[in-house]
Order: structure tokens, then sequence, then C-alpha cells
């Protein structure tokens, strides 16, 4: 959590920006998701998908996918007067995750989108943020063709504790996306309260 405007004069306002980071696997729509809900014109780092990769990236339920984050995508977004998310997209290969170490410094929390067709890919997010410690929320972003899950059945599959978050959402929609940024931040809010009164009594 940064002040945007460290210098602002006494008596005024400091703007408070939160980091969040936006995981999970190859091809989740984790890019669209920033894009979407991002206020300014988001960076990508993406590069075409090479014959030299196929080897080790798995397309398969995203055949018509050609492109891939190889660094971060970076989006920004107002959430009230006073408050903004700088929003952080991960990579989704295995190759990549060294970045995420990196990336999750400073993080207030992160979204771990999922696609119930490939579950599984979304679990090594959802065990790195366990493991560190740090508030998530998993969006499942609900493809066109996909067979439908509620938001309980994705919470056994994943074995979530109770409690953490689990919402549905369309990533293409800005509102949809900002509605899953705003149950993570009041669950984060939740969570590191918790924490902090648990380490003062």
């Amino acid at each position: 959590m940064v002040p945007e405007h460290p210098d602002a004069p006494a008596g005024e306002t400091t703007a408070l920006a939160l980091k969040i980071l936006v995981a999970g696997g190859f091809g989740v729509g984790k890019t669209t998701l920033v894009g979407a809900v991002s206020e300014i014109r988001p960076l990508r780092t993406e590069e075409l998908l090479s014959e030299a990769g196929r080897t080790v990236d798995d397309t398969e339920g995203v055949d018509r996918k050609v492109t891939t984050t190889v660094a971060m995508d970076f989006g920004r977004i107002t959430v009230r007067s006073g408050l903004s998310l700088y929003l952080f997209g991960t990579p989704g290969q295995d190759r990549f995750w060294f970045l995420w170490d990196e990336l999750a410094q400073g993080a207030l929390g992160a979204v771990v989108l999922a696609d119930t067709r490939r579950l599984e890919d979304c679990f090594p997010a959802v065990d790195y943020f366990e493991h560190r410690k740090i508030p998530f929320v998993v969006a499942v972003n609900c493809f066109a063709g996909a067979r439908q899950h509620d938001a309980d059945d994705v919470c056994r599959a994943l074995d979530l504790d109770r409690g953490n978050p689990v919402v549905l959402c369309d990533a293409r929609e800005r509102d949809s996306g900002k509605e899953v940024l705003i149950r993570l931040v009041e669950y984060a809010g939740r969570m590191h309260t918790a924490r902090l009164l648990d380490s003062v009594g």
C-alpha cells in the first residue's frame, strides 16, 4: 500500500493505491480481465506463441490462443475517490513462475482466475497464495459453452479454507471484473485486520 501523492500539502487527503495480483493458469483470461477493468491503456508483455514453445505450452482447450504474457500485464482502476488498485497480471506458464515472487512483493491480495474446464490449472496459484498467506479470491471465468458450476462446488473441488470467496465472473466485462476486485479488497481487508488483532492480542 503506497500513497499515490506522498508530497500532497497538509490537510489534503492522500490517495491510496493498493497492489493486486491477477493470477491463474495459461489462457484463463488474466490479460483480458486486466484490460477490461483498467481505466488506463494497459501495459502488456505479450509475445506470439512459437513452434518451439509447443513442446512446453499446453494449449489444449485454448487452441485459438496465439499470444502469451511473458512478464506481466499492468492496469489501474479507481474504485472510489482516494482509492486506486494497481493490477499486475502474472504469466501463466510454469517457466515464468520465477517472476511471481517479485510481482507479489507488497500485494494486498490476489485474484485467482479459474476455468472449470481446466480447473487443475489454477491449483499452483492457489497453493502459492495459501503458502504465503496472501489473501485471494477465486474468480471462475464463465466461458461460453462450458458447463456451469456454482461457487460452492468450485470451493469444494479446490479444497479452499472456509470463507475463502469464490465468485463467478465474465473477464471480458468491466462491471463483472470490478465486482471481483471489490470482493477481494473487502476480503483482504478483513483478513489483514484479523491478523493485526491477533498480533496485538
